[in-house]
């Protein structure tokens, strides 16, 4: 603003529009500054006059819903972009505001990044920074998940009530939301129940969320319109409907509105009786069951990425996995253009290894039951780059979880043989019980001298062939070998040879 530049602040609803009002209006009046709102809030008189000022660049910052990506919203100089609630906006919206201007600088803020966003932040196409340390006196929210029970919905208000908190009931479907308000209202009777939703009029809306803050009102039935904007530190028990129809950030961001004090909270998240969950829907449920410490929605938005896939960098979609090419090798197809526009591609970087190999290599439940932590665990293993941290791995593994199940130390197993083909320019082990198969990366830079003594130290059994792309295949023809956990060892012993042929910083 120093610099005369106009600033849009995008939110998605206008009770959270109103709310951010307020606040820079307080927190800019000694400052030379205009601050206009552009909801529904407004009328079409207040909207046209700010229209027409923030044209003739006299409004420095406009707080607006979807309103101000409307065609006759244009700006004299429009210098800064935020979105917050990023996760509540389609692509469209966001590539329409940038449209406006091509130099404007866009912040994104958002408890729970779209998988789409926090990818792009994982492999460098934008800039990510969290904060993770909660207000003070802040403590987690005791998250229950159940069938829906009449008798906890009572006991929950209830016990809410007699500390003199409020309540959310959130029903997510306004054609009934009314009959569920007056079921709430049956089960306590002593208790003054409103429900609210998008589709009022704008003034009794605001009106009813006016006396839920100023404490008038008991229970508030609602749609997920309370989702983001309302800031209610006395409201610290809530109880979602139906909670495996909605998405995991949505679940997080909901159960965001209460604990907002240093109170215990209560988020209860049921789901029809008897109702046999969709797969997913059991995996969110779960994910945010166990994410329950505070500042843990980047940890939540990792789950929504593992669940739904990161979707598509380039186009609108957010969901949906790379399965053309497997996940791996387009996140590394990605690094290599990002860094080649960086200006810092590394020409030795070029080739991705790979294990084949007819084992079990995966952590089971039985051994991590933490979700979290066998995640960070598989991300580790995946980065052991060394024998050393291979051993280190090992170790900790020991200390943490007890004795290393086969599973598990197979994986450990493969990490490692991934880590010594990259250093010896193998892009590919093949592994059986009989056959072991190096294929070479076409730019290798060994020592080829010491080829032909590898070679002969495998008593006729390894070959070396000088293909399109060059490999090695060692043939077990006296079986002395028993299982591919034998042949894993002996790839082992293979790749330490060529990678000591390899050389010296060259990988």
């Amino acid at each position: 603003m120093q610099e005369s530049k106009q600033v849009v602040y995008l939110v998605p609803t206008t009770i959270l529009a109103q709310q951010h009002y307020n606040t820079f209006v307080q927190r800019m009046k000694d400052f030379p500054v205009r601050i206009e709102l552009m909801s529904r809030f407004r009328t079409p008189g207040q909207i046209k006059k700010t229209i027409e000022d923030l044209k003739k660049g006299q409004v420095d910052i406009v707080i607006g819903t979807h309103r101000v990506l409307s065609k006759d919203v244009k700006f004299k100089d429009l210098g800064l972009l935020i979105i917050d609630e990023e996760q509540r906006f389609g692509v469209a919206h966001k590539e329409k505001i940038k449209q406006m201007k091509e130099n404007v600088d866009v912040l994104t803020l958002t408890a729970t990044p779209i998988p789409r966003t926090l990818h792009m932040s994982l492999v460098g196409i934008r800039d990510m920074s969290v904060l993770e340390e909660p207000p003070v006196d802040r403590v987690p929210i005791q998250t229950y998940v159940m069938e829906h029970n009449d008798e906890m919905v009572r006991e929950a208000v209830n016990r809410e009530l007699a500390r003199g908190g409020q309540v959310y009931y959130v029903y997510n479907r306004v054609k009934d939301i009314e009959e569920v308000a007056h079921h709430v209202q049956e089960l306590v009777p002593d208790a003054t129940v409103v429900y609210a939703h998008g589709q009022m009029p704008e003034h009794k809306l605001e009106q009813i969320l006016l006396d839920f803050v100023n404490g008038d009102i008991d229970v508030l039935v609602s749609t997920t319109i309370i989702e983001t904007g309302l800031d209610i530190p006395n409201a610290n028990t809530m109880i979602i409907q139906d909670a495996d129809r909605m998405g995991l950030s949505q679940l997080y961001q909901l159960r965001g509105r209460v604990g907002r004090s240093s109170r215990t909270s209560y988020a209860f998240l049921m789901y029809k009786r008897d109702k046999l969950l969709k797969e997913e829907a059991e995996k969110r449920l779960q994910a945010i069951r166990e994410f329950t410490e505070l500042g843990s929605g980047v940890k939540i938005a990792m789950r929504d990425l593992e669940i739904r896939g990161a979707g598509n960098v380039l186009g609108a979609e957010q969901h949906g996995h790379m399965e053309a090419v497997g996940y791996d090798l387009y996140c590394k197809l990605l690094n290599q253009a990002v860094q080649a526009i960086q200006g810092r591609r590394d020409e030795t970087e070029d080739f991705t290894s790979t294990v084949e190999c007819d084992v079990d290599a995966y952590i089971p439940v039985s051994y991590i039951k933490n979700e979290y932590q066998k995640l960070d665990v598989y991300k580790r293993i995946s980065g052991i780059e060394n024998e050393e941290e291979y051993l280190d791995m090992q170790d900790e593994l020991m200390d943490r979880f007890g004795d290393i199940p086969k599973a598990v130390a197979n994986l450990l197993q493969v990490a490692l043989l991934k880590a010594m083909a990259h250093k010896a320019y193998v892009t590919e082990v093949r592994i059986n019980r009989q056959e072991i198969r190096l294929t070479m990366y076409q730019n290798a830079k060994l020592n080829t001298e010491g080829i032909p003594d590898f070679v002969a130290s495998y008593g006729g059994e390894l070959k070396f062939a000088m293909a399109e792309q060059p490999y090695f295949l060692y043939v077990d023809r006296r079986k002395k070998q028993k299982d591919c956990a034998a042949m894993m060892e002996l790839a082992r012993t293979m790749l330490g040879q060529l990678g000591a042929l390899a050389e010296p910083g060259t990988v």
